[in-house]
């Protein structure tokens, strides 16, 4: 997913002058083709995230396109006050792009993981937010956020995420992206767990149970009718996302459907909402705090059992 951002970035960047990629002193390797082609679009701020927003909103007044680049939370928790203040109250042209989202860092420790940002990022005004699930919807969402602009922030994850779409894809700002329908059960991804979901889904086809997986790249703006249609069309919907509980997908789909007529059985799988102690890779990690694929499917098919049982009971 950084490789795709970084060519797609450079690929606009030697048509337009005006887009500037400033890094806080990380990503060699990553951003050296960009530094090396485009110099005099290029900066880095070292290692002072706050000196970095307040940097990038000036450009970005000034009449610049800017993206900010760091990894996990140092550049939204680090300089949130900026963010807040000169980006977001002026709407500044910059994204903010974090790289590492959820645990993808962590063998680092809870210090790198990005596990509360989509809630916080969320809940800034006239900021978009975007968290795609593998290359193609990096390209997408990157497409939309050039011609859209800023203020908004990107989640990427890091790198070796497995590839769902096979073709080029369309994520407008605010989309949402349907893998299947026709199934029992919804099960809604947003960010690169998107693999791990449709490995779930593929293992309850196995028990029986047809799970349709759709993408949520963007959220905010968030694809409210995909949701009041599924409210309608599914015996359950079920959120999973590498994020803390409070406040990112799961808290989207339920604030949608407290307020939608006929209300459907919802499952949020998450991060629990404490700082996570284990350290350990991304794989590790998933497995321990319930991420992985059967811990997934063993979610969902205990609440459809134990939903069936009820329903027999009251008939």
């Amino acid at each position: 997913m950084r490789n795709h951002f970084f060519a797609g970035l450079l690929a606009a960047a030697l048509i337009d002058p005006d887009l500037v990629l400033i890094t806080a002193d990380l990503g060699y390797g990553a951003v050296d083709e960009f530094a090396t082609a485009r110099p005099g679009q290029f900066i880095n701020a070292g290692v002072a995230e706050q000196n970095m927003a307040g940097l990038a909103a000036g450009i970005a007044l000034a009449g610049g396109r800017v993206f900010t680049y760091s990894i996990a939370n140092f550049p939204t928790l680090r300089c949130l006050e900026q963010i807040r203040n000169d980006i977001c109250y002026h709407h500044a042209d910059v994204t903010v792009v974090a790289v590492g989202g959820g645990m993808a860092y962590g063998a680092l420790g809870m210090s790198h993981h990005a596990t509360e940002d989509l809630a916080i990022m969320r809940a800034l005004p006239g900021m978009a937010v975007a968290a795609p699930g593998d290359e193609a919807e990096v390209g997408a969402v990157l497409t939309d956020l050039l011609a859209g602009g800023g203020p908004a922030y990107l989640r990427l994850g890091k790198t070796g995420e497995g590839t769902v779409h096979t073709r080029p894809i369309e994520a407008p700002r605010g989309a949402s992206i349907a893998l299947s329908r026709g199934g029992e059960v919804l099960l809604c991804s947003t960010g690169a767990i998107l693999e791990v979901v449709c490995r779930a889904a593929e293992l309850l086809d196995g028990d029986g149970i047809r799970a349709d997986v759709t993408s949520f790249p963007w959220l905010d703006p968030f694809d409210t009718a995909a949701i009041r249609e599924a409210a309608r069309s599914y015996a359950a919907v079920v959120t999973v996302e590498e994020h803390s509980i409070v406040g990112g997908l799961g808290s989207a789909v339920a604030e949608v459907l407290a307020e939608a007529a006929g209300p459907v059985p919802l499952i949020r799988i998450a991060l629990p909402a404490r700082s996570l102690s284990v350290v350990g890779d991304q794989e590790y990690l998933r497995t321990a705090y319930e991420l992985d694929p059967e811990s997934i499917r063993r979610r969902v098919r205990d609440h459809l059992e134990a939903h069936r049982g009820l329903a027999s009971q009251v008939r």
